[in-house]
């Protein structure tokens, strides 16, 4: 069929005379499908004939055999696993070039190996680059489009004649993604007329082969999954022609070269092609098009894929950070596309091989869900062998576990996800559009793009809000005006991702998370009435209304958490050291205690001073051991806490069974068993249980000794760097932003007849496209040298900027010290025990038990939501 005019055209009214009629006159491809050597009746695309060739010894796991169930947890591989299809892996070179040598090559020193393969595909390159010809090629609607013969090697047999599975697209964009629809661009699933259920967007800068393929051939096989469910009414053999899958790397100049050779393997970019100028307009993105056929692995094996898959490959000419790749996904290509569904990736995230399909799955059955996450996970390595040797890492591990069953089932039980996360989530195209007057959920998105740049006249408070761009989404479609849309938290859906294992990369990452997050819970909390105007039912509109509130809690304790961890330190220690017959520390020495408490109480207030000081003046970069001294050393605070807990708790509970008879009498008498033993079971117990109910109790054996020791550090380190650096609204990626102008240019010329062209060079025969896929499987094969990286330095930021930060440093240090002082103080602990208390623990402080209550009501919150989660799991709502 040739292309034609979709039903929901979004070209009808603005541009009635769009595609033109007689598309094929204006050098549109012409996509006949079946093919002429199909049956008339093959509807789905038909696997080539089975060979054994013999050429690849990986794993030959069939993508038809069993697909892991909605509960399958991710299973770390000793490496990646390259997953196929019961067909042949992909046959050796027809053709052995004299420069290319023998492939695979001969054994030989891996050094040498290296140099001669990274040669061989520069070779390659530079031969094919001199041997282009100057072609003209007729405008279409005013553009530069091109289709180019793929490699022979990834065309499957029986399908040359299928233009989308044997030609690769290439369009020059000149414009702002804003602009792609009015500028008349186009896109083949448009083309083509076909209905997109799934639009996946994987966004990237600058990451490596390693983490491309892993996410890519993840992704492979979820859409192997949804053409494997035959009973469908949505999926099928077909399914694929549903699922459009759109890369979007992050300037030209960043891409990885490696990852590049991998696209080149999979047939979705060429070299030689591209153009950084058209008629005297600059290119903004490069846009490649291919239905490719093959599975790629980082090594450069490849394999045939289980289905084809629809990718666009977008790389823009300019570094302009993640939020701009968005918009060409969401403003650029969205409207053409007009999918149901949208799944947002990060390169380097590996999600489980029906995650995608779990995701979909929630959607389609909840017509009000507008958005929705899977549970992210750490990549623990094999035998979780990252838990042992990175404690940095075993620590997160914990974290995300535990907000994955406490925090996320409760947050989806009210309807509203602070949250989705940008690595892995999901949206309904129609709860993201905007309303007629323009405003709405993605403008609110795409609002912190403009400003971060010099020109931009927005305040502090906003640019550190916009800073966490995935909350504010989360609440504009939520809150969005009449159309009553909920977000959830589909648990079967799992993805794997690095977490970072070295101290500076962490703390670096933890300054935009939450400085972003902080502010986007302020903004929530303040325009928490909005909800009341969302279209929501009358009792989810309740349900909303004490979540915001319950966030409001969460915001308070979240601003005073400093003070509030430093006086636990202070109240459990001095506790437990007030009483020479009973000091924690008598193993020491007699009377010991009161030494120790004042020498840990001292080193506390110091840590504290470096903290302030090295955040003030100093990258994590380049204080890398002070901050790491400084972890070990609040880690042995909170082990010296602990420590004097578990002592009290030993010396309050009854140590006879008599004691225990009459429960209720012993909480009421006893107030250090009832302050202390109820919040640590409250806490630490509901770690435990919530664990276990959810049948994942591995992390509480694994991980939760690495997060205790690491605990103060989340506290006391991180939110002091977040908060003195509120001055730095950067995503953390500086760099060049300009074009590099190596590509050459397309100049429009008059042809006979009068007719405007356009002359650019192009690759001459398939022979060197066909080398150049040859050249860049041989220089995958062996790993490059590792390079240390080399990190810009920060830029200097406004006059103003700092004044901005000092200020609100200032008012949250100020409110923290001045807690310490007020509960600490002298006249503030005699009053208590003159007036509250004249039992043994007069020295326990009545502004801990207020704690202690106020810590066990938030967790037993959190375990309510996080079992009627669970119960409506299984009753399958």
């Amino acid at each position: 069929m040739a292309y034609r005019q979709q039903p929901h055209d979004p070209y009808a009214n603005a541009y009635p005379d769009y595609p033109p009629a007689n598309t094929a006159a204006h050098g549109s491809p012409n996509y006949t499908y079946p093919s002429p050597q199909q049956p008339a009746h093959a509807q789905h695309y038909q696997q080539p004939e089975h060979h054994d060739y013999g050429w690849e010894t990986k794993s030959t796991k069939s993508y038809q055999s069993s697909y892991a169930g909605s509960q399958a947890h991710l299973v770390p591989q000793p490496q990646y696993e390259m997953s196929q299809v019961a067909v042949p892996p992909m046959p050796a070179l027809p053709y052995q070039p004299p420069a290319m040598g023998n492939y695979p090559p001969q054994q030989a020193r891996p050094g040498m190996l290296r140099e001669q393969s990274s040669a061989g595909w520069s070779t390659a390159r530079e031969k094919l680059m001199k041997r282009r010809s100057v072609r003209q090629v007729e405008l279409q609607e005013g553009n530069l489009v091109l289709d180019m013969q793929a490699p022979s090697h990834i065309v499957p047999k029986g399908m040359e004649n299928i233009e989308e599975m044997s030609k690769l697209r290439y369009t020059a964009a000149t414009c702002d993604p804003d602009d792609f629809m009015r500028e008349k661009y186009s896109l083949r699933p448009y083309l083509m007329g076909r209905r997109t259920e799934l639009f996946i967007v994987m966004t990237m800068y600058n990451e490596d082969e390693v983490l491309f393929t892993r996410t890519m051939n993840a992704v492979l096989k979820n859409i192997a999954h949804l053409c494997s469910r035959t009973k469908s009414k949505t999926w099928g053999p077909d399914g694929w022609k549903k699922v459009v899958v759109c890369v979007v790397s992050d300037g030209r100049s960043k891409i990885n070269k490696r990852t590049l050779q991998v696209l080149t393997l999979m047939g979705c970019y060429q070299e030689g092609v591209a153009k950084d100028s058209v008629a005297g307009k600059d290119v903004t993105a490069h846009i490649f098009e291919f239905t490719s056929n093959v599975v790629v692995s980082e090594r450069g094996e490849v394999s045939q894929g289980a289905c084809p898959v629809q990718i666009i490959f977008c790389l823009k000419e300019q570094n302009k950070k993640k939020l701009n790749s968005h918009r060409w996904f969401f403003n650029a290509f969205g409207p053409l596309i007009q999918p149901n569904v949208c799944i947002l990736l990060d390169v380097g995230t590996k999600p489980t091989s029906t995650s995608i399909y779990e995701l979909w799955k929630c959607f389609d059955k909840h017509s009000s869900v507008g958005g929705a996450c899977g549970e992210i996970c750490v990549d623990t390595g094999k035998a979780c062998s990252l838990l042992l040797k990175s404690p940095l890492a075993a620590s997160q591990n914990f974290e995300y576990k535990m907000s994955n069953i406490l925090d996320k089932p409760l947050e989806s039980v009210f309807g509203y996800i602070s949250v989705l996360p940008g690595a892995f989530s999901a949206y309904r195209y129609k709860a993201l559009q905007n309303g007629p007057d323009g405003k709405g959920p993605l403008a609110s998105y795409f609002k912190g793009e403009a400003m971060h740049g010099a020109g931009s006249d927005a305040g502090l408070f906003e640019r550190n809000m916009y800073l966490a761009e995935d909350r504010i989404l989360c609440f504009e479609i939520v809150t969005k005006k009449r159309e009553a849309w909920v977000l959830k938290y589909v648990k079967s859906a799992k993805a794997a991702t690095d977490v970072p294992t070295s101290v500076p990369e962490f703390i670096s990452q933890r300054r935009r998370w939450l400085n972003g997050s902080l502010f986007a819970s302020v903004h929530a909390t303040v325009f928490w009435f909005r909800i009341w105007t969302s279209g929501q039912g009358f009792f989810r509109k309740i349900l909303l209304q004490i979540e915001f509130i319950y966030n409001a809690v969460q915001l308070i304790f979240t601003w005073t958490s400093l003070a509030n961890f430093y006086l636990a330190f202070f109240f459990l220690v001095s506790s437990a050291t007030s009483d020479e017959k009973n000091d924690a520390f008598n193993f020491l020495a007699r009377g010991a205690g009161p030494e120790v408490f004042e020498v840990f109480l001292k080193l506390y207030l110091g840590l504290l001073f470096i903290i302030l000081v090295c955040s003030l003046g100093n990258r994590p970069q380049g204080s890398k051991w002070t901050y790491t001294v400084c972890i070990v050393l609040f880690g042995l605070c909170n082990v010296i806490t602990l420590w004097c807990a578990g002592y009290t708790v030993y010396l309050a509970v009854p140590h006879t069974l008599d004691g225990w008879k009459d429960f209720p009498h012993l909480v009421q008498t006893n107030a250090t068993f009832r302050d202390i033993v109820i919040s640590l079971a409250a806490t630490y117990g509901l770690y435990f249980f919530g664990s276990l109910i959810h049948f994942e109790p591995w992390h509480m054996f694994t991980s939760f000794i690495q997060y205790m020791f690491f605990l103060p550090s989340y506290v006391n380190i991180l939110m002091m760097y977040a908060m003195c650096n509120l001055h730095d609204v950067t995503w953390g990626t500086k760099g060049d932003n300009g074009s590099a102008k190596d590509l050459g240019g397309a100049k429009k010329v008059k042809a006979e007849g009068g007719k405007d062209v356009l002359e650019v060079e192009l690759p001459t025969t398939r022979e060197d496209v066909d080398q150049m896929w040859a050249a860049s499987r041989t220089a995958l094969s062996f790993k490059p040298p590792e390079e240390k990286e080399h990190r810009d330095a920060a830029t200097k930021q406004a006059d103003h900027d700092r004044n901005s930060r000092t200020n609100v440093v200032l008012a949250w240090v100020g409110t923290n010290i001045l807690m310490i002082l007020v509960f600490t103080s002298t006249a503030f602990t005699n009053w208590v025990k003159s007036h509250v208390a004249t039992s043994a623990d007069a020295n326990f402080n009545p502004y801990l038990t207020f704690l202690f209550i106020c810590l066990a009501g938030l967790s037993a919150i959190r375990f309510v939501g996080s079992t009627l989660y669970l119960l409506l799991r299984l009753v399958g709502l």
